[in-house]
């Protein structure tokens, strides 16, 4: 129901609803509400509990049992009995000594891992946080409870960006143990570390054989070495990115040994830092499927403390601004955006906010950086991403030379650098079509950036650009010179644009782009730009310096803003998403990114929002009409 559609009387009989079915009964002992399919049973003197159907299958289970006996039984099958039966945590605002009982969004992330402990997979999970849920010990505590009642000789690690993080987190464990009921302890030691080969990384749990390590990713070799089963990564947005130390180095030492068992356990979890980090890019592979991951976000709305009463609904809701109200729209009640419209106060911006309370993953990492692009329009662009129709390569009669413009084909192949998604119209005059291919070179070494092959179709300028095809790759910077022009030629001869500052550094010496020059002589239609001694001369390629970057960045941001061109490529939005402002004011991907498909998009955009300006300023639908060569409209 639209809230302009709304009174708020109707508006408060809904929220009345709302709270109402946030209200569902949970109780770890009783099993109400408790992940998993569950069966009953009956304890001496006790009465009914629902416990995991998987238990009923224990030779140690009858269906009438005593306390301890149940107990015993069922903390193997149920990890939240478990919880709330054996361990102990310090309420925070009392500092008691309270059972561990499972708030919602720790049950909603158990339900997950549980899935996939019962379904015999491995279990692997990347866990963005919000504040103040217990991310971090839910995850810890779920891996103590495998190494105590499942498994032995089953080594976990705990690696955190720094080491006394690892050891805050390894002191819950400690607690954990010094605290647990003896009575429900199966070995014959009591419950406790005890040292590991005078190591003061490593502890072993007195009976179970299990190592618990810590770590950090300031130090990643003193956690090498050992037989890990089970990883807690925690806080990996953080983890910084040196020669020395990458994450990603880090992750693949740690934890590619870990075999891929069921019980086993890689668990990444963080707050967000920024895009294009680490994190973020194992984040977004694991939404899109393409990792060995679940990606799980929990948002602050979800946390049962981020409530605050409603007095007056009526002053509260008009007192709400867009974002507000849309919160109401997504199901949120009055109480959820009552306590969110006040802590907004304490904050100077709204991004700010939102960096410490994300309502969803998108908020979270642009709201901690500073990206250039917004995340809401990012996402409008990416409804425009879909497969390409093939991929694999334009090929000539020979590689490079006069040869290579002829015979031209398509090839396709699964290794191909060529994706497609819009074939030219070769039965439409060319006239009706005008394409624009853009270069941007890069290096030769697959730690380089790479060289992209850009091509849009302008829609004869009346419409919005569209990327029709795209090639990314590392080649020698002749062979991409003529690459670029089969695949020009073949989008009906369009207009080719090269990002000339590599090819000018290269022959410094002689003044001028001695590759270009030579690709001139047999594919004429190149971009040309005016030479700077201003005597009517022209060079050719687009070079970018500190004046025209920041042209280019300005119409892609016009562009991206105003939903004015149309968008294939995922990677192309990915590159958006970490493109940032510099302290110093410039403009770049952050720290180990790449942006080499974002300037192809920038250059391609700017050149054809200059043609268009020009031709419509000659009252032509086409500057192709005007018979002049593209380069005096720019």
């Amino acid at each position: 129901m639209k809230s302009f559609n709304i009174s708020i009387d109707q508006i408060k009989d809904l929220n009345r609803k709302r709270n109402i079915a946030l209200r569902f009964p949970y109780d770890p002992i009783l099993g109400t509400g408790c992940t998993g399919p569950r069966t009953t049973c009956h304890v001496i003197d006790k009465g009914e509990f629902s416990i995991p159907c998987p238990m009923t299958d224990d030779p140690a289970f009858n269906p009438v049992m005593t306390w301890t006996e149940h107990v015993k039984c069922r903390i193997k099958y149920d990890f939240e009995f478990w919880c709330a039966t054996c361990v102990t945590i310090k309420d925070k605002l009392t500092a008691r000594k309270i059972p561990f009982v499972l708030n919602r969004p720790q049950r909603r992330v158990l339900a997950v891992l549980e899935g996939m402990r019962l379904a015999r997979r491995p279990i692997r999970m990347i866990l963005l946080k919000a504040r103040q849920w217990g991310g971090s010990t839910l995850v810890q505590f779920y891996m103590a409870w495998i190494q105590i009642t499942l498994r032995r000789n089953w080594n976990s690690l705990i690696c955190g960006h720094l080491k006394d993080a690892s050891a805050a987190i390894k002191g819950m464990y400690s607690r954990l143990l010094a605290e647990y009921p003896v009575e429900y302890w199966s070995e014959n030691s009591a419950p406790k570390f005890v040292p590991f080969e005078k190591s003061r990384n490593v502890n072993m749990i007195s009976g179970r054989e299990c190592l618990v390590a810590i770590g950090s990713a300031e130090s990643p070799e003193a956690i090498r070495g050992y037989d890990i089963a089970m990883a807690h990564l925690t806080e990996v947005a953080f983890w910084r990115n040196s020669p020395l130390h990458s994450p990603e180095n880090i992750v693949r030492s740690v934890c590619g040994s870990i075999a891929l068992e069921n019980d086993t356990v890689i668990i990444m979890e963080s707050t967000a830092n920024g895009m294009g980090n680490f994190f973020h890019t194992e984040w977004l592979r694991a939404k899109a499927g393409l990792s060995d991951k679940v990606a799980v976000f929990v948002p602050w709305h979800e946390i049962e403390i981020y409530r605050y009463p409603v007095e007056d609904a009526g002053r509260l809701w008009n007192e709400l601004d867009e974002y507000e109200r849309n919160l109401w729209e997504e199901g949120l009640t009055l109480e959820m955006i009552n306590w969110y419209h006040n802590k907004r106060k304490e904050y100077t911006s709204h991004s700010q906010m939102k960096a410490e309370y994300p309502s969803n993953d998108i908020e979270a990492f642009v709201s901690s950086g500073n990206m250039l692009f917004d995340p809401s329009m990012l996402d409008k662009l990416r409804t425009g991403c879909k497969p390409p129709l093939w991929i694999g390569e334009i090929t000539g009669d020979a590689e490079s030379g006069c040869k290579s413009l002829s015979g031209l084909r398509k090839v396709q192949s699964s290794k191909g650098c060529l994706k497609v998604w819009a074939d030219p119209d070769l039965i439409s005059p060319q006239g009706k079509k005008q394409y624009i291919t853009v270069v941007d070179i890069g290096g030769l070494s697959d730690k380089a950036d790479f060289s992209v092959i850009t091509v849009f179709d302008s829609c004869n300028f009346a419409g919005i650009p569209e990327v029709v095809a795209q090639w990314r790759g590392h080649l020698h910077h002749d062979l991409l010179a003529w690459k670029a022009a089969q695949i020009s030629s073949w989008y009906l001869k369009a207009l080719l644009v090269v990002e000339s500052n590599t090819l000018e550094t290269e022959f410094a010496d002689d003044g001028a782009s001695y590759i270009l020059e030579i690709l001139e002589r047999f594919y004429h239609n190149l971009y040309r730009r005016p030479s700077r001694s201003g005597n009517g001369q022209y060079r050719i390629g687009f070079h970018t310096n500190a004046a025209t970057k920041q042209a280019v960045v300005c119409e892609l941001m016009r562009a991206v803003r105003d939903n004015l061109y149309l968008e294939h490529d995922t990677e192309a939005i990915n590159e958006l998403s970490w493109y940032e402002r510099k302290p110093s004011g410039g403009y770049g991907a952050v720290a180990g990114k790449h942006d080499d498909i974002l300037m192809t998009r920038a250059i391609g955009l700017y050149v054809i929002a200059r043609l268009a300006d020009y031709a419509m300023r000659h009252g032509v639908e086409s500057v192709h009409e005007l018979k002049i060569p593209p380069y005096k409209a720019i």
